[in-house]
């Protein structure tokens, strides 16, 4: 009970779903950061929330700062910025920079091309400097899609979607692989840890357990431990143990909720053992992380 007082009970993350403005099409909107800085409250903008749809955002002029998932990026001319649905993000001051802004929900794009760009990949790099063609091709890429977004040309509906969803496959598909990937990039990557990273993201809030996993997946735990160690540098129960970190970490610093909530929504049996596990992992408590952030401390580490 002291740990919940200590916490505070009330509001969660604000949650933000898709919402295409009347007369647009649904799953997919393109404008640039002027038009958003005259449509959103800013205030809003620059509170700490967590979208259902993907942001990419490139900036021709000017810098903005946006911080996504405690990291804060100085986004300048040629950067792009890309956060994922259910990633806590905030826009910094929005006046300082001038660019184009593509919004689309995860279910927009066809599977072959949602899993060739790995649009799910948390854990991918949220700024991405493509250099040369690459990067012009990219520039060309969002060219088209942004003016088909703002003229039909005498297209039915239907056919207006499906270039729609092409011309941002073209896109996602050049901001994800900027360059000619080496012969062997997907082997070096290792499809045993793929597997078993996002089988993480989706159950770390149900088991923290590596010999869970490997039985989901069918692979013995030593093998699990090798390809991580391999392909992340730790063991597979660190990987894990950080995923569920980040998480309680995102729960604290922009919600309000009780130790015992936040302890329920990770798995924890209670909030001590929340605690304990928090402790260890972050070197400080839940309740000295939360004060230390909303102090202006730690807060966010500038990129």
């Amino acid at each position: 009970m002291r740990q919940d007082r200590e916490l505070g009970v009330g509001r969660d993350i604000p949650e933000v779903a898709f919402s295409a403005p009347a007369g647009r099409p649904s799953g997919v909107e393109v404008m640039t950061l002027a038009e958003l800085r005259e449509r959103a409250d800013a205030c809003r903008l620059a509170t700490p929330h967590r979208p259902g749809f993907h942001h990419l955002l490139t900036v021709g002029r000017g810098r903005l700062l946006h911080t996504v998932d405690f990291r804060e990026h100085s986004v300048g001319p040629g950067d792009w910025l890309w956060s994922r649905p259910g990633q806590v993000q905030h826009f910094g001051d929005l006046s300082r920079a001038e660019g184009l802004l593509v919004l689309f929900e995860p279910g927009f794009l066809d599977p072959a091309t949602a899993a060739a760009a790995r649009i799910e990949d948390w854990y991918g790099p949220a700024v991405r400097h493509p250099e040369g063609a690459a990067a012009e091709r990219a520039r060309a890429a969002l060219r088209q899609l942004h003016e088909e977004f703002g003229e039909r040309a005498g297209l039915p509906w239907a056919a207006h979607l499906d270039v729609l969803r092409h011309l941002l496959a073209v896109l996602v598909l050049r901001v994800a692989h900027p360059e000619v990937p080496a012969a062997d990039a997907e082997c070096a990557a290792g499809a045993t840890f793929l597997r078993f990273r996002d089988a993480v993201e989706r159950d770390f809030a149900h088991s923290r357990r590596v010999a869970d996993y490997a039985r989901a997946l069918g692979y013995a735990p030593r093998t699990l431990s090798r390809a991580t160690e391999a392909t992340a540098g730790i063991g597979a129960k660190e990987f894990i143990d950080r995923r569920v970190v980040l998480e309680a970490r995102r729960l604290l610093a922009h919600g309000d909720g009780s130790a015992a909530r936040i302890a329920g929504r990770l798995g924890f049996a209670d909030a001590a053992n929340f605690t304990k596990f928090f402790q260890r992992h972050a070197g400080t408590t839940p309740a000295a992380f939360r004060e230390a952030v909303r102090g202006g401390s730690g807060a966010a580490v500038a990129e």
